[in-house]
């Protein structure tokens, strides 16, 4: 059996057994987390308390990527920054077992946070800041950059070259994402020379788990260098108002730890337009595991091309809108 086919057919027995290998010892209680590119669990133990495993897909990163990853979120860990780092086994973080790469980490429960509480969002912002004053004092080596040509050309040429578009909407496709990518670069043209920082890359609000204590951030796995805002817009909800006040309300904690550079704010909708075709490239590239189609089941379909194709036009739109503005600048 190939490596790709053990990962696909990883057995609860497997991933017990690889967990008790590292000296931990498994009640036999065992969850899977909601996560698609990497295989994650959470694990019991007999002391009654549980931590959470990660199964590497292979190919996906090597191990120096990884590495940067760990190290990162344990620089900000080491600074008492509430992210959720891998524990070091026997000095190691990045693991290996039965062919597999993986990493355990200390389960931390908490809630999605309310976007709607500008108390909150104030409050992640600041989070944010300290995570990006430390993001910019040096450059990722092994991880790609987001941009363009990876979030935007990249994905739309798997999409195109996947056969998976009904016939009908194929030119519709195609000219919709050309279009939309010399826009993004007109984007990119009015904001001007912009840092690229070490940033969380994929900091949606059900990646930050919100108890009464604040906020801690999870899963850096999509850790890349990006503009700064691209770990701030996804916090951004509702019509244009609200969002222009959970701007404000982000930006005032986060400018009390790190600067923020407000030409970023022509990033915002090409960075949304980005992810919207990245996402789509991204599941049209995983397609062939079996655990995609179990999650996925309304893609691939003429309904779900047809839908994906209203969103790119509404990005459309949404391209040509001054950026927002931040009231508080």
């Amino acid at each position: 059996m190939s490596l790709d086919q053990a990962y696909a057919n990883l057995s609860p027995d497997d991933v017990l057994n690889t967990v008790d290998h590292f000296g931990f010892k498994c009640d036999g209680r065992l969850l899977a987390l909601n996560s698609y590119e990497n295989r994650v669990y959470r694990v019991g133990q007999e002391d009654g308390s549980s931590l959470v495993v990660k199964f590497y897909r292979p190919g996906r990163w090597n191990d120096a990527a990884i590495l940067e990853e760990h190290d990162f979120t344990r620089q900000l860990e080491g600074l008492e920054i509430p992210v959720v780092a891998p524990l070091l086994i026997g000095r190691q973080s990045l693991l290996h077992a039965h062919g597999f790469r993986l990493a355990l980490f200390p389960n931390r429960g908490g809630r999605a946070p309310d976007l709607e509480d500008f108390d909150q969002l104030e409050q992640m912002g600041r989070f944010m800041g300290r995570i990006h004053l430390v993001g910019q004092q040096r450059a990722f080596q092994h991880r790609p950059e987001l941009n363009i040509q990876s979030f935007g050309h990249y994905p739309r040429g798997i999409v195109l070259e996947s056969g998976f578009l009904p016939a009908d909407l194929i030119e519709a496709y195609s000219s919709l994402t050309s279009q939309l990518l010399r826009e993004v670069e007109q984007c990119y043209q009015r904001a001007g020379q912009m840092l690229s920082i070490r940033c969380h890359g994929d900091c949606h609000p059900s990646n930050v788990l919100w108890t009464d204590d604040g906020p801690h951030i999870v899963d850096f796995d999509d850790a890349r260098m990006a503009p700064a805002v691209q770990d701030v817009w996804m916090f951004l909800a509702g019509d244009r108002a609200d969002m222009t006040a959970g701007l404000d309300a982000v930006l005032c904690g986060y400018t009390e730890f790190c600067d923020f550079d407000p030409r970023q704010l022509h990033l915002i909708e090409a960075l949304r337009t980005l992810r919207l075709i990245h996402y789509y490239g991204w599941l049209t590239k995983r397609w062939l595991d079996p655990a995609f189609k179990l999650a996925f089941p309304w893609f691939n379909t003429q309904q779900c091309w047809e839908d994906h194709i209203l969103s790119l036009r509404e990005q459309a739109a949404l391209l040509h809108e001054p950026p927002l503005q931040w009231l508080g600048n």
